[in-house]
């Protein structure tokens, strides 16, 4: 009889357990055989596809390569609390060679990035693509640790928590190393429509 009532709650409970608590994204997808989204000195874009944000970013440095770096990018849904997105866009441009804080206008979320190298400064210029989703707002929000943790080394960042969002970065630029160390600000959403413009 134990076993039985076992068999019969247990998974009930694993799916419980599933949608009300945090749980950890999956294995990663980069795309196609985890190829970077650029070459080195050269402009990218990257977005992902309608409903989704970035998850995953991983990156290698090159010195030899005008100490400049590879990217690519994951991406999963939004959760479906969010609904779906109602506007996205192109933030302003963050300059290269300075440091520089922003977050996505409008309560928006990461959903892409664009660059342009510059060998005058051996940097990139930088442009988050945001989404908006209604009039959901951000709280709880917290940035992490600097990724890559020294200049010049490869960088790994991924959001191991489920409704956890990129709501935007923080960099420094190393004039010696001609790198840079980025912090993500990470923030939930709310399951609700609110009055707040920027929180």
């Amino acid at each position: 009889m134990d076993l039985f009532l076992l068999c019969v709650f247990l998974p009930l409970v694993t799916v419980a357990w599933g949608q009300y608590s945090d749980y950890y994204y999956g294995p990663y997808n980069y795309g196609d055989n985890d190829e970077w989204v650029n070459v080195y000195r050269q402009g990218f874009n990257f977005q992902c596809p309608h409903g989704q944000v970035i998850v995953a970013i991983r990156s290698v440095f090159n010195k030899k390569e005008g100490s400049d770096r590879l990217w690519n990018y994951a991406c999963m849904p939004a959760s479906q609390s969010l609904g779906e997105p109602t506007e996205c866009w192109w933030e302003e441009i963050n300059r290269a060679g300075t440091e520089w804080y922003q977050t996505c206008s409008n309560n928006g979320l990461v959903a892409g990035f664009q660059s342009q190298y510059f060998p005058s400064v051996l940097d990139r210029e930088w442009q988050f693509y945001c989404c908006r989703y209604s009039r959901r707002c951000p709280y709880s929000c917290w940035l992490t640790t600097e990724y890559p943790g020294h200049y010049g080394e490869d960088m790994d960042m991924m959001m191991y928590t489920y409704d956890y969002y990129i709501r935007g970065a923080t960099t420094t630029f190393s004039s010696v190393d001609r790198d840079r160390q980025w912090k993500f600000i990470v923030c939930r959403m709310t399951d609700y429509d609110c009055p707040f413009q920027n929180v």
